[in-house]
C-alpha cells in the first residue's frame, strides 16, 4: 500500500509503497477513504509534541473509511477513527490501509461524506464541550468568539446560537466589543487577542481558552484581572476525550441534517506536505482532508 512517511522530523512528507497490515486481535484494518491533517499532526511532525511515533513513521490522527478486517465491526461498515495513539505512539492515518486499535473507530452514518466524517471529530466536540461542558452555556448568555472564521469558532458560533445564545464573532483588526458586554468568551486565538478581549467579559463571567494560533504567551495586568474575577478555563480534549465521544452521534446527526456545518479541502494524499503548509496559514477556513483517489 502507499503511505505517507516521515524519516525525521520537520523534513518533508514523502509517499511511499510499505507492506499492508495484517489483522491483529484488538486492531481493525480500515481501507481509508479520507484522512485529516490537523494542527496535532503538525506539531508531531515538528517533533514538538510530548510524544511521537518511532522514526519513520506514518502521521494522522483523524480518518475515515471502511472496514476491511475486524473481530468487531463488519466488513464494510463506514467508520470515523480517531485517537487511541493513532498518529502519536504509532503509525497513523495517512495511508491507504489504516491499522487501528478497535477502541479508535466510531460508526459513521450513511448521509455524512467520508471527507466531513474524517474532519468532524475534533472541531465539532471541541466546540461543544467547551460551551456545553467547561463553560456550562445557559439559554440567553451573550458569548464571544474569537477565530470565528476557523473551524473551531465557526462550531461554536453555530452551536451557541442553536442553544438560544447571541454569539458575535471578534474580528481581528476591528474593536474589540465593549467592556462588560458578554457573559462567556471562547477563544481559539490567545495571545494579544485574548488578552484585548478579556475585559469584555463580565465580572463573573468565564473564558474558555481553546487554541493559541496567535501565540501561547499571555500577558494579564493581575491586579486589573482580580478585579474583573473572570474565571480562565482551558480545554483539554485529551483528557475530555471521553466526552468528546459522548457527544459524537449528535453531532454527526446534526452534519447530516444541514444543521451544523463545517468547511473541509482535499489533497490528494501525495500532496501532504502542501496540506500542513496550508493549515499553517492565518485565516484559512475549515479542515484539510488527504483522499487517496483525487
Amino acid at each position: 500500500m502507499k503511505a505517507v512517511r516521515i524519516h525525521d522530523f520537520d523534513a518533508t512528507p514523502v509517499l511511499e509503497e510499505v507492506v499492508d497490515p495484517t489483522p491483529r486481535p484488538g486492531r481493525t484494518i480500515v481501507r481509508m477513504e479520507a484522512a485529516t491533517v490537523g494542527h496535532i499532526d503538525r506539531t508531531v511532525w515538528r517533533g514538538n509534541f510530548l510524544r511521537h511515533p518511532p522514526l519513520p513513521y506514518t502521521p494522522g490522527v483523524e480518518a475515515a473509511g471502511v472496514v476491511i478486517e475486524s473481530g468487531r465491526y463488519e466488513a464494510g461498515q463506514r467508520v470515523w477513527l480517531r485517537g487511541s495513539g493513532l498518529g502519536t505512539l504509532f503509525d497513523g492515518t495517512w495511508c491507504e490501509l489504516i491499522d487501528a486499535p478497535d477502541e479508535a473507530l466510531g460508526l459513521l452514518p450513511d448521509a455524512v461524506p467520508m471527507t466531513l466524517g474524517a474532519a468532524f471529530f475534533s472541531p465539532t466536540t471541541s466546540a461543544w464541550v467547551a460551551l456545553h461542558e467547561v463553560a456550562k452555556l445557559r439559554a440567553g448568555e451573550q458569548v464571544l468568539v474569537t477565530g470565528a472564521s476557523g473551524a473551531v469558532g465557526s462550531l461554536v458560533m453555530q452551536l451557541a446560537r442553536d442553544a438560544g445564545c447571541v454569539a458575535t464573532a471578534v474580528a481581528p483588526g476591528e474593536p474589540s466589543p465593549a467592556v462588560a458586554s458578554a457573559d462567556l468568551l471562547i477563544d481559539t486565538v490567545g495571545a494579544e487577542v485574548l488578552a484585548g478581549t478579556l475585559p469584555s467579559v463580565r465580572p463573573g463571567g468565564r473564558a474558555v481558552l481553546i487554541g493559541y494560533t496567535a501565540g501561547p504567551t499571555l500577558s494579564l495586568d493581575i491586579a486589573h484581572f482580580l478585579q474583573r474575577d473572570v474565571a480562565l478555563l482551558p480545554l483539554n480534549m485529551f483528557r475530555r476525550e471521553a466526552e468528546g465521544r459522548a457527544a459524537a452521534p449528535e453531532l454527526l446527526a446534526r452534519l447530516a441534517d444541514g444543521r451544523l456545518h463545517l468547511d473541509v479541502r482535499p489533497f490528494a494524499l501525495a500532496d501532504a506536505a502542501a496540506a500542513l503548509d496550508w493549515i499553517a496559514q492565518r485565516g484559512h477556513r475549515g479542515r484539510a482532508v488527504l483522499v487517496p483517489r483525487l
